[in-house]
C-alpha cells in the first residue's frame, strides 16, 4: 500500500496539472486548484512534490494573466457594443 507521504506528493502533482490544463478553459477553477497543489507540495520534500509546485506555479500565472486578459476583453467588448448604436444583433 501506498505511503501517507506519497499520497500528497501525488496529490499535489495531479492538481498542479490540472491547474495548468484548467487555466485556459476556467481560470478562476485553475487558480484555485494551483492554490490547493501549492499547499499540498509545500508538506512534502519529495522529488514529486517538487515537480508538482512548479506546475502548481505555472498553474498560478497561466491562470491570473488568462483572468486578466478575459476581463479586459470583456470591458473592451462592452465599450465597444455601445458603439454600434441600432446595429442588429441576432
Amino acid at each position: 500500500m501506498a505511503d501517507k507521504k506519497e499520497d500528497v506528493s501525488v496529490a499535489g502533482y495531479i492538481f498542479g496539472i490540472a491547474s495548468i490544463v484548467l487555466a485556459f478553459f476556467t481560470p478562476l477553477a485553475g487558480f484555485i486548484f494551483a492554490i490547493i497543489g501549492l499547499n499540498l507540495s509545500k508538506r512534502q520534500n519529495t522529488y514529486l512534490a517538487m515537480k508538482g509546485k512548479k506546475l502548481s506555479q505555472i498553474g498560478l500565472i497561466i491562470s491570473i494573466i488568462v483572468l486578466i486578459l478575459t476581463i479586459i476583453a470583456a470591458v473592451v467588448a462592452s465599450k465597444t457594443s455601445s458603439l454600434l448604436g441600432n446595429f442588429p444583433v441576432s
